[in-house]
């Protein structure tokens, strides 16, 4: 039997519809998301215009607000998965439920990577 026959068979017996059945449901108007940076302005004595701080704010989500709690309340540092179970996450799940958060923790420059032997790894907040 022919590969391309098999497979308009299987189509039938499936009867697989079309990925968009109509083309206004096919375009999904995704919500407008707003970046809020907040840039302190600081005044300088020496010069008449105002200077802005080059550090911007960046807001935390709720998940990485607290897993940034849990390094900072460790200050000799915490492995991924102590700070999954410190978060009440089961044991099993731990350690990947943290790292998505650290990772961006890590490039924000609010926590630092400290890499030991092997594949072990601890997190210190700056």
């Amino acid at each position: 039997m022919r590969i391309s026959h098999k497979r308009n068979i299987q189509r039938k017996l499936h009867k697989q519809k079309p990925l968009f059945s109509h083309p206004v449901f096919a375009v999904k108007k995704m919500p407008e998301v707003e970046l809020v940076i907040d840039t302190p302005v600081i005044a300088d004595t020496a010069i008449s215009k105002p200077v802005t701080a080059s550090k911007s704010a960046v807001r935390l989500t709720a998940k990485q607000q607290q897993v940034f709690d849990i390094v900072v309340s460790h200050a000799d540092g915490l492995n991924p998965k102590g700070i999954g179970l410190q978060a009440g996450q089961d044991e099993v799940k731990a350690a990947s439920w943290a790292t998505g958060a650290l990772k961006k923790l890590t490039e924000q420059g609010r926590v630092e990577r400290i890499q030991l032997a092997g594949n072990k790894v601890l997190y210190k907040a700056l």
